[in-house]
């Protein structure tokens, strides 16, 4: 039998499509929990370790940069799943243990979305993985949800080479957030959704709007 997943209330998650401005997002949690005395430890996925950022380039290199061998959604799935268990083992799960807030830059909503969504993978294998490997759920998702043309535009104005990922067509997006969408609204107690159709400062101020509400109900968080 598989072991439940658990939720932590210091457990917060990112998550949203390309060019969602995560990055301002993240910068406006962290100095927002900071002021009010908190620990932070921000991290990301894949990656977060050293270990998992060495499986996150095999993930998000064009394979045509590294073999004539496309990577298969399965092989994806797997090496996705197993930074995640590295990175919860080793960075996220000590530092709840010490009080700290982790704040981490997507978590397994992106394995539904991008491997389940985009690339068509059964959703009750990925949540076996979730649960055998991982166990662990974060108290509070942030979606940013943003149209698919307006985030390429801004994606594509930033990134000079894009990755593996990043060079999908719009119809894998428009799946990755259909699935995002669809999670957020079958489970409205984890997840608060963000228009980052706004600009950096609209989206800053919802985001720490979320933050300064959750806190504020969740106990223990004070």
């Amino acid at each position: 039998m598989s072991p439940a997943l658990r939720r932590h209330p210091r457990f917060i998650s990112l998550e949203g499509g390309e060019g969602a401005g995560k990055t301002t997002a993240l910068n406006a949690i962290r100095s927002a929990l900071q002021a009010q005395g908190h620990e932070v430890v921000l991290t990301r996925e894949p990656g977060g370790t050293p270990l998992a950022e060495r499986i996150r380039a095999l993930l998000l290199t064009p394979d045509a940069e590294i073999a004539a061998e496309p990577l298969s959604a399965e092989a994806e799935l797997l090496l996705v799943f197993a930074a995640r268990a590295q990175h919860v083992r080793q960075v996220i799960e000590p530092a709840l243990r010490r009080g700290c807030f982790v704040l981490s830059d997507r978590f397994t909503d992106s394995s539904y979305a991008y491997q389940g969504g985009g690339r068509g993978l059964e959703p009750a294998w990925i949540a076996d993985l979730e649960r055998r490997a991982v166990g662990l759920l974060p108290g509070l998702t942030l979606l940013l949800d943003v149209d698919v043309a307006v985030g390429r535009a801004r994606a594509n104005g930033r990134d000079l080479w894009p990755d593996r990922i990043e060079s999908e067509q719009d119809d894998f997006f428009q799946r990755v957030r259909a699935v995002f969408r669809e999670r957020a609204t079958q489970d409205p107690t984890r997840f608060r959704l963000i228009d980052a159709s706004q600009d950096q400062a609209g989206v800053a101020a919802q985001v720490v709007a979320a933050i300064d509400a959750w806190l504020a109900q969740e106990p223990g968080n004070d």
